[in-house]
This record gives structure tokens, sequence and C-alpha cells, in this order.
């Protein structure tokens, strides 16, 4: 019997199931926890996914996603300030104690990228308080650096906890995504870092399959495709005292061609063959 207590489906790995059909899919085969996205959450209603969730008796690993914190213009800023709340307020109603984070990439004719950084750590000083009150977490997610211009300047765990570590741990921690990090020779001693600060908020895997298809988004390979050794990096997170879940986060065109009940049975396996 494998074992997938510590198992998390990220929605998008499957966004071809609606929210029933994906809380259907997690009881017939033991999955005890989901990852979330806004947008599906508000297709389906905020509450009534609450309810759905809470019913089935899953946990709400993580909602995704707030973040996108560097634009200059005043207007624009407020904008994605309220956007946060809001988000936040999101995962409050869902139960889920952390929300993850892509923090912005550069504003359009900028090239500074300590600029963009900086105004990433002002809004996580506005909106750390205020996730805290509501019991949420914000994780800052570090993106593999070829998304550095156009979704992400935070490229590093050692950027991304350079930024968590101006606030309280229960406000601001980091995402661990194996995607993003596993090319990074200093991840590991930066996953020491955050586990011994209380920042490791969520542990993500997905793998490194080449060639990236175009636009390079929907690159993420299925577990056990690519080039990533999960069973190290699992080690090195459980080693930084981690024990919450792992959650599978797949972008991946060909996974979302495909029967998602299969394509999440297939997760299932992988995890245990590749991750266990």
């Amino acid at each position: 019997m494998s074992d997938l207590s510590r198992f998390s489906i990220n929605q998008m790995t499957v966004k071809q199931l609606s929210m029933p059909e994906l809380v259907d899919a997690c009881l017939e085969l033991g999955v005890p926890g989901v990852g979330l996205w806004r947008d599906p959450v508000q297709t389906y209603g905020l509450d009534a996914t609450a309810k759905l969730i809470r019913d089935a008796g899953l946990t709400v690993t993580t909602l995704c996603r707030g973040g996108f914190f560097t634009a200059i213009d005043p207007a624009e800023r407020a904008s994605a300030l309220d956007d946060n709340r809001a988000a936040i307020d999101e995962a409050a109603t869902l139960g889920t104690d952390t929300l993850v984070l892509v923090s912005g990439g550069l504003p359009a004719g900028s090239k500074d990228l300590h600029g963009a950084r900086e105004r990433i750590a002002d809004a996580l000083g506005e909106l750390g308080p205020y996730a805290a009150e509501r019991g949420v977490r914000l994780a800052i997610e570090p993106l593999h650096p070829m998304y550095a211009s156009d979704r992400c300047v935070v490229s590093t765990l050692t950027q991304a906890l350079d930024l968590a570590e101006r606030f309280p741990a229960e406000q601001v921690g980091v995402t661990v995504d194996t995607y993003h990090i596993w090319w990074d020779d200093r991840a590991p001693e930066e996953i020491a870092r955050a586990g011994a600060g209380g920042r490791i908020h969520t542990f993500q895997l997905a793998d490194w399959t080449t060639p990236l298809p175009e636009g390079v988004l929907n690159g993420r390979g299925q577990i056990g495709d690519g080039a990533i050794d999960m069973r190290q990096w699992k080690a090195h997170v459980d080693a930084a005292g981690y024990t919450g879940p792992i959650e599978i986060e797949l972008f991946n065109d060909g996974l979302w061609a495909r029967d998602g009940r299969e394509v999440l049975t297939e997760t299932t396996t992988r995890f245990t063959e590749h991750v266990l």
C-alpha cells in the first residue's frame, strides 16, 4: 500500500478536472491534500469550494497565487496590494495557512532588478501583518532565472530568504520547488537555512525535461521523466525539519490532454516510485 500521507496534488496538475471531479478522484485514490488555484476556486465559488473540500475531509495545502508586486505606477501597486489582500482572505476561507507568491517580473521598460526586489519587500511589509492576523503565511516562490524578466525577479532561495528574513517567520517564508532550484548548488544549504528559521512553508515537486516547449511555461515534467533526483531533494527538506505536505505541481500540455483521473493515478504512483 502506498504511503500518501504527505502527498498533495496541486490543482494545476489536473486542471482538466472540475472541482467536484478533483475531490472525487482524491477520495477514490486516498489523496489527502490539494493545492488550489484562485481562478478555478472563483469559478466554482469560494464558499462552495470551501464546503466541498471540508465535507470531503481533504486538506487545502496551499492557495496559488498572490504576488506581482513589482509595478512602479502607484495605481497598479495599490491594485496589486488589494488583490493580495483578497487572496489572503480567500486562503483563510479555504482553511489553508499558505498563500504562494509569484513576486512579479520587471515592469515594462525597466532593467532595475534591485528596485523591483525592494518593491517586493515593501509589499511584504504591508501584507505580512494582514496575513498573520488571518492565520495565513506568505510563501515567496523563487522561479527559475528564465522567468526573471516577465514573472519573478526572485530567482534563488538565497534571494527569497533574504527577503523573507526581514519579517517574522509566521508572516513570510518560502516555497521550495524542485523545478526552479534543482540547478543551484547553494540550494541545499539554503534549504537548511530556511528550515532553521521555520520558513519552509511548502515543498513542491516537478521534474525538468528537455527540450522545453515554446514559451517554456508549460514545461514541467511528470515526476521521474526528467533530470531531478527527487529523493535527494526530499532528503534535504526532511533534514531541514520540514514534515508537511509534498505537493506535485505540473504545468504540462501533454498531461492536460489526458484523462485527469488517469494522470492523478499515475502521479501517485510516480510519487511512491521516485520520491518515497
